[in-house]
């Protein structure tokens, strides 16, 4: 900020205070009577005399936050796709084992039936029926692993799915975070250095004012001179 900037955003403070300090009191009360249109001037003014570090300090914290509103988003996002999947797999899992458990029913049917055709040229028809029985049992055993087998893949990946998509939600979150920290520790100190800019003009300002009148004080009053001349 500039010492023309600094001391006009001082005029500006000082014509506010010397405003309030001097508006009417309103009766039994402590409060007072400002006049509106004069303090809104002056406050867009010295709005106006402000650096430009506060507008940007106010653009990165709305960005934090909507990064942050964009990386939990992504992750529910994330771990609502990993769940439909899953269920996916888990319903065609049980699609391929009703399948196989009626291929292996008919199966056994046709087998059942076939031993029952050959019964008459069979020595045993009790043999026949039995190896069909275990025939339609082996597949039927072999339908079950299948299906159990498919059931445990599908957990398995929903829950690497699962894993994966937590570990990317966490992973938005700290990186969102992260840039924020970083965009507010630069933003921290911009503002200081503004601030240690505005406190050194301040303190300019009042070394001229003192300066001033320390120069108005040396000099003599018209009284002083006249009576010195009179002597």
């Amino acid at each position: 900020m500039t010492d023309p900037t600094l001391r006009r955003a001082d005029e500006l403070l000082s014509e506010l205070v010397e405003l309030v300090e001097t508006a009417r009191t309103l009766p039994m009360s402590s409060s007072c009577v400002l006049p509106r249109e004069r303090v809104l001037d002056l406050l867009d003014e010295l709005r106006e005399t402000l650096p430009p570090e506060v507008e940007q300090a106010r653009r990165l914290v709305a960005r934090r936050d909507g990064l942050i509103e964009g990386a939990e988003a992504a992750a529910a996002q994330t771990r609502e796709r990993a769940a439909a999947e899953a269920e996916a797999l888990v319903a065609e899992a049980g699609g391929r084992a009703r399948e196989l458990i009626h291929e292996a029913e008919i199966r056994a049917h046709d087998i059942v039936e076939a031993g029952r055709a050959e019964h008459g040229q069979l020595v045993s028809a009790t043999g026949v029926y039995q190896a069909a029985a275990e025939a339609a049992e082996a597949r039927r055993a072999e339908a079950n692993r299948y299906d159990a087998d498919l059931r445990a893949e599908a957990e398995q990946y929903a829950q690497k799915a699962r894993s994966a998509a937590e570990r990317y939600a966490a992973k938005l979150t700290n990186d969102a975070e992260d840039y924020a920290e970083t965009t507010l520790a630069e933003l921290a100190s911009t503002l200081q250095r503004a601030a240690t800019t505005a406190e050194q003009g301040r303190a300019a300002l009042a070394q001229r004012r003192a300066a001033d009148a320390m120069t108005a004080a040396a000099e003599p009053a018209p009284e002083r001179v006249r009576q010195a001349n009179s002597k």
